[in-house]
């Protein structure tokens, strides 16, 4: 131990979460336990949630399928502007200030259906999804839009019991405003390479996410960190193991600004040990022209919003062009 830096033994804890159990019938009791998740590190574990394992493993087999196929046949379905399709190694920059390149991942994004001539069409996260061939992948489009509706059911479960927690109606985000056409993102990630945090090199480099809420599956291999409390410096990481059978669920920057900073999204980073990595997380955000502003729950004459209203489209937008904006200048 001797050898080591005040980083690397600052990352050797694992860190252990709260678990939600989706099948209580108590809302209130699972509400307690979840706001007592969400102060202490923004992250938890969700079981009983309906999703089966064999539609879980064969979205993971499939995107092992995807990602073992070559460049070139990878490259056609290039995302777009959209952000919808295939993203290659190195596309997002998380965290500029200590990553000396883009994230050592490779990515594909599934979004929330909207037809050009419907009446999300002309909204800038809502268009037909970008598939891969048929012919080469088959059956890889029908597992990944039954995956999909399913994470989106779990996601919404998920925001009644959140409700409650902040102290509001149950169904208080279940409206069409809110979460009743989502901007709903499902990517399917494949981590290659070892990290090395003093060379500037990361998996996935330290960031909160930016929507309401994260849903993630993982293959098993170690990865996942987090930092509760990123103010302290040293930060200290913790790593989050993946638990057979349960998802895990983080916070998002959204979720944050409508409490008014009574949750809070929670850093996190990916260190790669040189084993191939693969995970799905499902990040779901409001409705596109949702205006996101503090809750009557989160403010008093004591504790008045800290954060101005915004747009949840324009929001997501700046933060999507942050995390893109390396590649204008190379």
């Amino acid at each position: 131990m001797g050898n080591r830096t005040e980083e690397e033994v600052s990352i050797i804890k694992v860190s252990s979460l709260t678990c939600i159990d989706l099948d209580n019938s108590d809302l209130h009791q699972s509400a307690v336990l979840l706001k007592q998740a969400c102060l202490d590190s923004g992250f938890f574990y969700v079981i009983n949630h309906g999703i089966s394992e064999e539609l879980k493993d064969e979205a993971f087999e499939q995107s092992k399928k995807f990602f073992a196929l070559p460049l070139e046949e990878k490259m056609k379905v290039l995302r777009n502007e959209k952000y919808r399709g295939y993203a290659p190694f190195h596309d997002s920059l998380l965290d500029p200030k200590n990553q000396v390149r883009g994230d050592y991942k490779e990515g594909f994004t599934i979004g929330f259906e909207g037809g050009k001539d419907g009446p999300h069409g002309d909204k800038p996260f809502h268009s037909p999804n970008i598939w891969p061939n048929s012919d080469v992948l088959p059956g890889w489009r029908e597992t990944m839009e039954k995956y999909y509706q399913e994470a989106l059911r779990v996601c919404k479960s998920i925001a009644r019991i959140m409700a409650l927690a902040l102290d509001l109606d149950v169904d208080y985000f279940n409206t069409p405003e809110m979460l009743g056409n989502p901007i709903a993102d499902m990517v399917l990630f494949h981590y290659e390479g070892k990290s090395d945090p003093s060379k500037g090199i990361y998996a996935c480099g330290a960031h909160s996410d930016f929507g309401m809420m994260s849903l993630l599956a993982t293959d098993g291999v170690m990865g996942l960190q987090i930092c509760k409390n990123k103010d302290v410096k040293p930060q200290k990481w913790e790593y989050i193991p993946s638990i057979k059978g349960a998802y895990i669920v983080n916070l998002g920057d959204l979720l944050e600004r409508w409490s008014n900073g009574y949750f809070k999204s929670t850093l996190h980073r990916v260190l790669g040990n040189g084993q191939d990595r693969y995970s799905i997380p499902f990040f779901l955000k409001p409705s596109h022209d949702c205006i996101i502003e503090c809750l009557p729950t989160c403010q008093s004459e004591n504790n008045l919003p800290k954060y101005p209203a915004i747009k949840c489209s324009t929001y997501i937008s700046q933060r999507y062009k942050a995390a893109h904006a390396h590649l204008k200048q190379t």
